[in-house]
Formats: C-alpha cells, sequence, structure tokens
C-alpha cells in the first residue's frame, strides 16, 4: 500500500535523511521516500504494518523535529451529480446505487429517486472515467433511462494558500526567541564587563538566556538519548555548552547556543528560499477550466475536464489542459516550460499546452488529455519528485556523517581524558580543550549545504527549459565525456520536403508520387508526412489494402490491384526489384509497382540553426566525443557530420543497430565518465534507456520523450544541453567548494583547539561560521 504523509515545516535536510532512513527500517515498510520540496514522507508499506504505522512515523519525526506537524495527506474527493431520466423502480433504484458504489475511486453513492440523480463522490483520478461506467450499471438495470451529468454546481477555485506562511510564523517565533535570548545575553554581559556584578548575577542572566535559547536543543537531545540516538547536533552542542559550564566557560557556552541557533535560522531560510524558488518557478498548475457544456460556460476544476471537451481560455488565463485550438490567435507565454522569454503564437489546428499563459486573445480549445497526463501536470510532478533521487555525493555525505559524529566524540572524550592520565593534573585545560574539538567537528556544514546545493541546481535548471529527474542525473552530467545524438528532429529540424523525383522505365513524375501517397497514406513518419504534402490532394483510402509497415525498410501495400513498395535500397533489394540508385544528398524513397521500379521520390532535412554551435561549446566544455547516429543513408550522415564537425558518424542503422553502436561507444569511454544520449524521445527508448544519461530533445507536450528520458530538453535546440552541462557542473563546483571550505576549516580549528590555541569563540566560528559560509554559497547556484 503507497501511503503519503505531509510532514508540515520540515526544513532540515539531516532530518530529513534521518527520517528517510529510520522509517524504511520499521517493519512492513519496503520504501521510504522523503521529498524537501513538498515537504512529504511516501512509503510503500505491507497491508500487515499499515494500521500502526502512521503512529510510529510521527514518532520518528518528532524524535529529530519536534515542531513539524504529521498529517496524513488525504485527496479530496470531486462530487458528481447525473440526470436519471426516466428511473422509477426502487428496486433498480438501490441496485444502481449499491454497484456505483462498488466501483475504483468511489467514496459514496446516493440515488434520490424522487429527483430521479445520482450523487457520488469520486476521487480525481477516476473523475474522468466514470460516467461510461455509471451509464453501463444504470442500463444493465434500466435500459431505457436516459444518463446525463448535471452541471448546476459551478467550481469556484479555493484561494491559493501561501505555501510559506507557516514556514514565516515559524521564523518570527524563532526570531523574536533568539532577540530576548541574545537581549538577556546582552544585558548580563554588559553588566558583568561595566558594572562589575558578582558571578551569581552573571550566572543568573546567562543561564535564563541559555535556557530560552537552548532548551529545544538540550530537551531534543535527551529525547533522542533515550530513544538510543545519541550521536546528533543536538548531542554535540548540548555536552559541549553544558560541559563549557561546568568548567566556567559562562559566556562562551551561550554564545556557542545563540551561534548554534543562528545558524539553524539561516539553514532555515536557506530551504525556504529554495523551495520557493522552485514553487514560483512551477506555478504553472491551472485554477480551474472554463468549460461548455449543454450550450453554457461553467467554471469546474481541471480535474473534472473530460478528454474532447471543449474549454475556453481568455487573455490573461493558464491553459489548464493540453489540447487543440478550434477558434482563435493568440500569443502564449511559454516561458514556465520552456525558459523562453520570447511568446510563441498560436492558431486555428495548432497545439496548445497546459501551464502556458495565454496573452492576448481568446482560445477555443478541444482537450486531448485529462488533467493528470497533461503536460503541467507532469512537468510539477517531475520537479517536485527530482530531490527524491539523491546524487552519489549527497549519500556519501550522509553516510559520512553517520559515521564522522561518533568517531570525534570518542576522539574529543581521548583528548579530554588520556593527556592529563599520562601527564599528570591539567583536567579542566583538557576538557576544555575536548569541548573545543567537539564544537569545531559539528557536520552541519556539509550535511546541511551539500542536499541544498543539488536541490538549487535542479531548480536552476529548471529555469533554462531543462528538467532533470534527479541530483544523480545532475551530477551525471559533469562525468560526460562521449554524447551521441539521433540526428533527425535531434541535430536537423526533422521537416522534410520533397526537392526532386526522379521517375524510370515509364512512368511519369506524377504517377510516382500517386503510388508512393497511396503506399504512405496510413502513415504518420514525418518523411510520409512530406510525401503527402508534397501531394497536396484528397486521398482514397477505401482502395488501399494490405498495409504493412516494415521497420527499417519502409511500406508495403495494395493500391486496387496494384502492388506497392516504397521505402530504402534494403527494401528493393528484399523484393529483388532492379533499381538505379540515387547518387544526390538527401533521404531517398524507392517506389515500385508489381516488381518493377517506378521512381525515386528525394527528400531533404534542414540543421537546426543552433546545432553546430552546439557541438562547438560541447567541445569547449570537456566533452571528448561527439557521435551521431540515423536511419539515413551514408551521403547524407556524412554531409552533416562534416557540416556540424562531428567526430563520428554511423549511417544506415536499425533501431536495434543504434542500441549496439551505443553499446560499443560506452566499452571505449573512458573509465569513470558517462555516454549521454540525445534524442527525440518517441522513437528512441530503447537508446535512452541504454545511455547512462538519456536526454530528449524537445520534450515540450512529448509523453514519450518524459517518461524515457533521465533529462528532458523543453525545447528543440540542442544549445540547451549546453545550458543543462553548464548548471551540472557550476552545483557540482559549489558543493566540491562546499566539502573543502568545511572539512579544510575545520581540520584548522580541530588542531588548534587540540593544541589549546583555539578557545570557544573560534570553534563557534569553525562550525556555525562554516555552516553559515556553506549555505549562503550553496544558494548561489539559484543565481547562475
Amino acid at each position: 500500500m503507497k501511503r503519503i504523509f505531509l510532514l508540515k515545516g520540515l526544513d532540515c535536510p539531516n532530518c530529513s535523511a534521518k527520517i528517510e532512513k529510520e522509517v524504511g527500517e520499521l517493519d512492513g515498510v519496503q520504501s521510504s521516500v522523503v521529498n524537501l520540496m513538498k515537504q512529504t514522507l511516501t512509503i510503500n508499506v505491507t497491508p500487515a504494518a499499515a494500521n500502526t504505522i502512521a503512529s510510529q512515523i510521527e514518532t520518528i519525526v518528532h524524535s529529530h523535529e519536534p515542531g513539524v506537524e504529521v498529517q496524513e495527506e488525504t485527496i479530496i474527493p470531486v462530487t458528481k451529480s447525473y440526470l436519471l431520466k426516466g428511473l422509477d423502480c426502487p428496486n433498480c433504484s438501490a441496485k444502481i446505487e449499491k454497484e456505483v458504489g462498488e466501483l475504483d475511486g468511489v467514496q459514496s453513492s446516493v440515488v434520490n429517486l424522487m429527483k430521479q440523480t445520482l450523487t457520488i463522490n469520486v476521487a480525481p483520478v477516476a473523475a474522468n472515467t466514470i460516467a461510461s461506467q455509471i451509464e453501463t450499471i444504470v442500463h444493465s438495470h434500466e435500459p431505457d433511462v436516459e444518463v446525463s451529468e448535471i452541471a448546476q454546481e459551478y467550481y469556484i477555485p479555493a484561494k491559493k494558500q501561501d505555501s510559506n506562511t507557516s514556514y514565516n510564523n515559524e521564523d518570527k517565533k524563532l526570531t523574536i526567541r533568539l532577540a530576548i535570548g541574545a537581549a538577556i545575553y546582552g544585558i548580563g554581559m554588559a553588566l558583568t564587563v561595566f558594572a562589575k556584578v558578582p558571578l551569581p548575577v552573571e550566572l543568573v542572566f546567562l543561564i535564563v538566556s541559555y535556557i530560552i535559547l537552548g532548551g529545544d536543543v538540550v530537551w531534543q537531545a535527551v529525547r533522542n538519548i533515550s530513544k538510543g540516538r545519541v550521536f546528533d547536533e543536538h548531542f554535540l552542542m548540548s555536552v559541549s555548552t553544558i560541559g563549557a559550564f561546568v568548567i566556567g566557560e559562562y559566556p562562551e557556552a551561550v554564545a556557542v547556543m545563540l551561534f548554534y541557533q543562528v545558524g539553524e535560522f539561516f539553514q532555515s531560510l536557506a530551504v525556504e528560499r529554495s523551495r520557493k524558488s522552485i514553487s514560483d518557478l512551477m506555478d504553472i498548475r491551472p485554477d480551474c477550466a472554463t468549460v461548455r457544456r449543454n450550450g453554457e460556460l461553467i467554471t469546474i476544476s481541471p480535474e473534472s475536464v473530460a478528454i474532447g471537451e471543449i474549454i475556453i481560455v481568455k487573455p490573461g488565463e493558464k491553459i489548464p489542459l493540453d489540447g487543440v485550438v478550434l477558434d482563435g490567435d493568440s500569443m502564449l507565454d511559454t516561458r514556465a516550460l520552456t525558459g523562453e522569454s520570447v511568446p510563441r503564437s498560436v492558431h486555428k489546428g495548432d497545439e496548445a499546452l497546459s501551464g502556458c499563459m495565454n496573452q492576448t486573445g481568446v482560445l477555443t480549445i478541444k482537450t486531448t488529455k485529462v488533467f493528470g497526463e497533461s503536460t503541467a501536470s507532469k512537468i510539477i510532478d517531475l520537479v517536485e519528485n527530482a530531490s527524491s533521487r539523491k546524487a552519489p555525493t549527497e549519500n556519501f555525505i550522509t553516510t559520512f556523517a553517520r559515521y564522522y559524529t561518533p568517531v570525534v566524540v570518542i576522539l574529543a572524550a581521548i583528548l579530554a581524558i588520556l593527556p592529563p592520565i599520562l601527564l599528570g593534573g591539567g583536567w579542566t585545560e583538557w576538557i576544555r580543550r575536548g569541548f573545543v574539538f567537539l564544537v569545531v567537528s559539528c557536520p552541519c556544514a556539509l550535511v546541511i549545504s551539500i542536499p541544498l546545493t543539488f536541490f538549487g541546481g535542479i531548480g536552476a535548471a529548471s529555469k533554462r527549459g531543462v528538467l532533470v529527474k534527479g541530483s544523480n542525473y545532475l551530477e551525471a552530467l559533469n562525468n560526460v565525456s562521449i554524447i551521441v545524438f539521433d540526428k533527425t528532429g535531434t541535430l536537423t529540424k526533422g521537416v522534410f520536403n520533397v526537392t526532386d523525383i526522379l521517375p524510370a522505365n515509364g512512368f511519369s513524375k506524377e504517377q510516382v508520387l500517386e503510388y508512393a501517397v497511396q503506399a504512405e497514406s496510413f502513415s504518420n513518419h514525418p518523411i510520409a508526412k512530406s510525401i503527402l504534402s508534397a501531394y497536396g490532394k484528397e486521398i482514397d483510402q477505401s482502395v488501399i489494402s494490405d498495409y504493412k509497415e516494415i521497420s527499417g525498410y519502409g511500406i508495403s501495400a495494395m493500391a486496387g490491384k496494384k502492388k506497392v513498395y516504397a521505402g530504402n535500397t534494403k527494401l528493393m533489394d528484399s523484393e529483388h526489384v532492379e533499381y538505379t540508385a540515387c547518387e544526390k544528398v538527401g533521404t531517398k524513397v524507392y517506389v515500385a509497382v508489381d516488381g518493377q521500379y517506378a521512381g525515386c521520390i528525394l527528400i531533404t532535412d534542414e540543421v537546426k540553426p543552433d546545432s553546430k554551435k552546439a557541438i562547438s561549446d560541447l567541445k569547449h566544455i570537456g566533452v571528448e566525443k561527439t557521435v551521431m547516429l540515423t536511419g539515413d543513408d551514408e551521403k547524407i550522415g556524412k554531409a552533416v557530420a562534416e557540416e556540424l564537425q562531428l567526430d563520428e558518424y554511423y549511417a544506415q542503422l536499425f533501431p536495434d543497430q543504434k542500441v549496439e553502436k551505443v553499446e560499443l561507444l560506452d566499452s571505449k569511454k573512458r573509465q569513470g565518465s558517462k555516454l549521454a544520449f540525445v534524442g527525440d524521445g518517441i522513437n528512441d527508448a530503447p537508446v535512452l534507456a541504454r545511455a547512462d544519461v538519456g536526454i530528449a530533445m524537445g520534450g515540450l507536450g512529448s509523453d514519450a520523450a518524459i517518461e524515457a528520458a533521465d533529462v528532458v530538453l523543453m525545447t528543440d535546440e540542442p544549445s540547451k544541453l549546453v545550458d543543462a552541462i553548464e548548471v551540472a557542473k557550476a552545483t557540482k563546483q559549489i558543493v566540491m567548494q562546499n566539502i573543502v571550505i568545511a572539512l579544510g576549516i575545520k581540520s584548522v580549528f580541530l588542531i588548534l583547539g587540540a593544541l589549546g590555541i583555539a578557545g570557544m569563540w573560534e570553534a563557534v566560528f569553525g562550525d556555525v561560521g562554516v555552516t553559515i559560509i556553506a549555505v549562503l554559497n550553496a544558494m548561489r547556484i539559484l543565481k547562475k
């Protein structure tokens, strides 16, 4: 069973990792994923453990984050009403009510015989398909009853809640607490320095400020210890500060706790800012849809709109679902989907994608997808769930912190106890050094800043129209040494035009084109579409029979009583047709009628304007080899490869041969490096899956692209690939900087602390100062 819990107020990457791990270890839990972006915990749990899992999860969450509110997500059902015109049988009404209530997704079902209505509460995922199921059930009992949906209650979109309101309130509370604690601490210190108050008075101020500032930290440490979780940052802070009190370093003890809380406050703000950056970017979810039903315009939830319904989109409104424009002309702002600031125009017959903002004209759109399958919904889901796929560096840091903390606690204990025993005396000084060692060693800087950087990197890539499905793929892009491209639709426009017809054996150009059109009339391939476009007339498909599409060869069909073949040289050879090979550069479609060669149609494709620059830029940023794979003939492959200055190309490949070539190239790559394949995501799914990093080009509106690839470039520009790698490199650069900064500075202060040179104030900088530096450095990725 899949269960989703909302962890309201969760903003600590380190705690998130611990919660995810500990929940995953519970009996019956098969998988556990915490999504810091959505503040959710998603688990797969066996039915036997399902009843007790909620309380166990709440216990684990509160052991790390007592202030986080845990509640299970519930799906708000959609209420739908149907008129059952002609229903007058109480027995049948009861049966209909019962059977509809047993349908998947239906939570309640009520038939009102007086009003002749059926009212149901149904899950949004089932809402769009429920009508046909209801009609089937009703007609199985009452064949003459007319079923129609009632649209009397209009949908009023709920006012959007500010996702950051609760956090702002918590931040205000924490700010007030820090201000009060800091003020009391400051007054105590001022009285001590200037008024020379006695020690008991000073201690009153310092202890009160310590309780205000660090009471929650100490209490959390006690709770964790009682549950067997000793080595964490709460324990380190509590032991070191209480120890500082014990050895008489009272001001330093309070200062350590004050600055630790300041560091936690900065961390919270940084996570919120990253989350808000992505949330603002992904604010493409439509609030409502205006649908034309029974001649009226009604406003309903987008989840309630079925495929084939007519929606109206006014200027200034988001397009709620994918569809085709039936009427109207407008300019669409696609920035949230593609990262492009230039609007694109749409006219009658064009595709309109959900998430785009309609700018100028009123559009009438026929929907082609339900909301859950629409572009906006898929992109939102992709970006929100990207943080659940962690990079190797993230996993390493989490594991490192798990072992690092106990080790430094043991070293601190050895530093505090062993020298006095061996050297004799000096217990206070060595204990002080041990506590300094503890404060400096806290791994907050790493466990906070590393996930935060990857989190921000995914958001920065999304702003450029590059969807990365996980930080593991973002990190993998750093190590790409070989990039393999599909040709058609990736490096070239994929817009084919018939440029020449070469008839043979007494056939005319018109006849060759007409036979080719008859063979290609059922195909959706770009080459087939170009031939149909060149013909430009109505096609009588009733005369076409025995149609067969032969992958990698072409098409065979019966046109009336004539057997027509249209395809490449392999098709001609396999059917033993004698033909004259065309020597011109371009895609060739050879046509044969009843075994006799009729002629050749020459089709050319155009290279994209930025393909050459993209290849050049990729080499400039460190890609070692660029390769092109194509099913076209040798001459076309060579011409395109030379024009774009590619390192290698392979032509005349079947789909399965492309996989073989990728495997061959993969075996030759430099050790530790990655191979990326870039395709259109429609015909290249096997190769995308086989590559280390599968990259779908032109994924805007392409289901196959979004499903098959690890990285989706939302436009069809190859230059977006350069953007993706640049963001990945910037992310990794900041990650490595933070690792070096954190470990480097901490190492220095650990040594200085052990030698007695560094005191508690230096320790504060070694911990909290380094954490703040690392967090601020991590935030730079959002500006990249």
